[in-house]
């Protein structure tokens, strides 16, 4: 057995005493305070060790990454190795982002968004906001509801915006993820970078479990290329102010492409059984509707026979819907890359609107 294998308490000194009972009586008592001493030292001290690991105790790929934000981007690596000491790898991020995803339905998935919860509190932040909405609208072209039911899928209007410490989320990601270690590693720099430009302490920000961020969940890249200071304080806040969330949600999506005044999707009959290849395309519309017209697939509302668009299926225990996607729908897709979530964006957007109307 080595030195720091021993049980803690062989290292003390043991003290000789005689045969008198009072004396051993002494000494027992003595040797006990002492041991307790010498413990509650030593655990002071091995607690210090861990809230301030030197820079050796940091794993290699970390420091090599420290050296290269030094040498990209001029941060001081003394201060970033005092960060990353302190910084959690967590497993449960691990857990939760290595999860199956699993199939489920369409009307399934749009029960979770569309229903009158987020319908009422969509109506409530309109009223709330109508005036950043307005402004808005009038600025990226994005209708008011749109931005409205983003945010209400995203975070329920802003009341869960993740209890992760982001920090901690993309450095487990970045280095303990294989899969997407790269992607999580750009996010890492990027809020490296976002906190230094935005003076916030790179330890308090929580958020998703995936790093992203604030009413909108925005990852630290897209908050660093899209996020706006919408209410004009000097800063932007998206996890403080929903002003700026609805100016960022905004930027993000004309930035994308979006078209003002432009359709999103609407219903479509199948009248031909040679469509496969057409579902195959994707989401991005690459086809005229004249061209699905003549390919037997009819838009069940009038759109001109120019307008691009890309045939969807949407399937609910062997109910199948068919729609046209049109650019605006192609667009919500690049805020989450899923046609069940650009659907209930589209959604809940039209019944957050009627709901108002009344």
């Amino acid at each position: 057995m080595s030195y720091a294998s021993r049980p803690i308490y062989s290292v003390f000194v043991r003290f000789p005493v005689k045969n008198s009972p009072g004396r051993v009586k002494r000494n027992h008592r003595f040797s006990h305070l002492l041991f307790l001493y010498v413990l509650v030292a030593l655990i002071a001290y091995g607690s210090s060790c861990l809230a301030a690991q030197p820079s050796s105790a940091l794993r290699p790929e970390i420091r090599d990454f420290i050296v290269q934000m030094a040498d990209r981007h001029q941060f001081n690596k003394d201060e970033l190795e005092k960060i990353f000491s302190r910084t959690d790898f967590r497993p449960d991020v691990l857990k939760l982002i290595s999860a199956p995803a699993s199939a489920i339905a369409w009307d399934e998935y749009r029960k979770r968004f569309v229903n009158m919860q987020r319908i009422r509190g969509g109506v409530n932040f309109w009223n709330k906001y109508a005036s950043e909405l307005e402004q808005a609208k009038k600025i990226y072209g994005v209708p008011e509801e749109i931005i409205i039911a983003i945010i209400g899928i995203e975070t329920a209007y802003g009341s869960a915006m993740g209890g992760h410490r982001v920090m901690d989320a993309l450095t487990t990601l970045a280095f303990d993820f294989p899969r997407r270690a790269d992607y999580f590693r750009e996010e890492l720099e990027q809020y490296l970078l976002l906190a230094r430009e935005q003076k916030f302490d790179l330890l308090s920000i929580k958020g998703s479990y995936a790093g992203a961020i604030g009413i909108p969940q925005f990852m630290p890249g897209s908050y660093r290329r899209y996020a706006v200071d919408f209410n004009h304080d000097g800063k932007i806040d998206l996890s403080g102010s929903a002003a700026d969330a609805i100016g960022s949600v905004g930027n993000y999506l004309q930035q994308h492409g979006w078209g003002a005044d432009k359709p999103i999707a609407v219903r479509a009959r199948i009248r031909s059984k040679n469509f496969q290849e057409f579902l195959d395309a994707g989401v991005e519309p690459l086809h005229s509707v004249r061209e699905l017209h003549e390919a037997g697939i009819v838009p069940l509302d009038s759109i001109a026979d120019d307008t691009l668009s890309a045939l969807l299926e949407l399937n609910s225990h062997g109910n199948r819907q068919f729609w046209l996607g049109f650019r605006n729908f192609y667009v919500i897709t690049r805020y989450n890359r899923s046609t069940f979530y650009a659907m209930s964006v589209f959604e809940l957007a039209r019944a957050i609107r009627t709901a108002r109307s009344f």
